[in-house]
């Protein structure tokens, strides 16, 4: 597979997860997602800022959020967002500091 084809997919592919979290599961919540998976749709926002800023885009947090989410992370929150229990908030804690440190 060239190189262009194997962008084109990847690209293919993070479209899809995007519309599937976005759309199709917006049931999930993020603070679950990063306790089991160790990543949420604020990680892939930052990943996304992370490459914008490498290309020289200057591109900020809330600006990716707003990109990523399709809307302010206020909307989604209240759209989508449910309060998260004690015992979500300190497996939370345990798998921010694994996984994003203090990257967030």
């Amino acid at each position: 597979m060239d190189e262009q084809t194997q962008i084109e997919l990847e690209a293919a592919a993070f479209r899809r997860l995007r519309k599937h979290l976005m759309e199709d599961r917006t049931d999930v919540q993020n603070i679950d997602m990063m306790n089991l998976a160790g990543f949420c749709r604020n990680c892939l926002s930052r990943w996304y800022q992370e490459a914008a800023n490498e290309r020289g885009i200057d591109m900020g947090k809330d600006e990716a959020r707003e990109i990523y989410y399709g809307m302010t992370m206020a909307e989604w929150k209240a759209n989508h967002q449910t309060e998260a229990s004690a015992a979500q908030q300190d497996a939370f804690k345990v798998s921010f500091a694994q996984n994003v440190g203090d990257k967030g």
